[in-house]
């Protein structure tokens, strides 16, 4: 019996010991990147890039979605817009570089509320939201209780509302208590370093994967065991506070874009995406043919565009998204992946 158990300590010891170090590993090739502020007993990291004197746009708030950090949404949009507007991208509570903080980070109101204190800890009175993914949640979430510093929101291939069936299985066992800490610690980052090229293939599909964007949106941070757990919770949690919450969204009064594709493998654009242009008033959806999940990336010229319209300048969102679609035809896509970061059930 004594050599079984000194295999399995042996086990037990490498595994643990390769997580650590690939651990340090990723930390040195991604470091943190931007500042940590203390919103409230725990800190949240943020790239704050502030405005010209006379800015062209109001401030503008990035929240980036599942399995992210702040370098995905900096690395679409910093190029375009810095110099012409207040830009703040966050690390949302637990991951990226920032803290977790309570369990009422567990849930997308927690979140808004802690970027909602960063924005007051960084002079930011109002704002343009912009949500990727779970982060169209936490964009949601953001007007519906605090919409005296919501100037308006974009959201980008948003999850929202409610969805048949669940979330893929890792999501579930590395939120678990208990088995989750074991998960994150024995398996799920090797895993993670073999199916990471596919999966963001995945989640660009059934467009082209920008060339640096592994390099440049740094996902692989996700891998770490804490972060991995964190946005576990996160997914996890996310049916049932989109089912409480979503009725809410008739609530929102500020001007809103939705932009989505009816090509994403990600999250259904006819529950979400549609779901929102039916509750909030005034709303305009923007239906992209063709398009996956990353229209930050892919279709980056149409989100800018929302952005000034929502500012107020004329902008015809429609004509735009009629232009990406020749430009997707005309370059081609990808063979589908069938590695993924998904949400929706099968």
């Amino acid at each position: 019996m004594i050599l079984p158990f000194a295999l399995l300590a042996i086990f037990l010891a490498a595994a643990f010991g390769f997580t650590a170090w690939k651990s340090k590993e990723i930390e040195r090739q991604f470091p943190q990147h931007g500042e940590l502020t203390d919103v409230g007993g725990y800190r949240l990291n943020a790239l704050h890039l502030p405005g010209p004197s006379n800015p062209a746009l109001p401030p503008v708030v990035f929240i980036h979605g599942a399995s992210g950090n702040l370098r995905d949404q900096e690395a679409a949009f910093r190029q375009s817009l810095e110099g012409r507007a207040e830009l703040l991208f966050v690390d949302r509570p637990g991951h990226g570089y920032s803290e977790r903080g309570g369990p009422e980070n567990d849930f997308p109101d927690g979140q808004a509320a802690a970027i909602s204190r960063l924005m007051e800890l960084k002079g930011i009175d109002r704002a343009i939201i912009v949500g990727h993914s779970f982060g169209g949640a936490i964009a949601a979430s953001f007007a519906v209780f605090h919409p005296e510093k919501t100037a308006g929101l974009l959201f980008l291939a948003p999850a929202t509302h409610p969805w048949p069936g669940g979330v893929d299985w890792y999501y579930n066992v590395a939120a678990a208590p208990y088995l989750g800490w074991w998960f994150t610690r024995l398996a799920s980052l090797p895993a993670g370093l073999v199916l990471l090229d596919g999966a963001t293939r995945s989640v660009f599909s059934p467009n082209r994967r920008r060339d640096r964007y592994v390099e440049e949106g740094a996902p692989a941070l996700v891998l770490r065991p804490d972060n991995f757990r964190n946005n576990a919770i996160d997914v996890a949690n996310l049916q049932d506070y989109v089912t409480r919450i979503s009725p809410r969204y008739t609530q929102i009064r500020t001007p809103t874009v939705i932009i989505t594709g009816d090509s994403d493998p990600i999250v259904l654009e006819e529950i979400h995406s549609e779901g929102l242009a039916r509750d909030i008033a005034g709303s305009e959806l923007v239906m992209i043919h063709g398009l996956g999940h990353k229209p930050d990336y892919v279709v980056t010229d149409v989100a800018i565009a929302a952005i000034e319209k929502i500012a107020g300048m004329d902008r015809d969102l429609q004509a735009l998204a009629r232009s990406a679609e020749t430009r997707l035809t005309q370059s081609g896509v990808q063979s589908p992946s069938t590695v993924g970061f998904s949400i929706e059930g099968n």
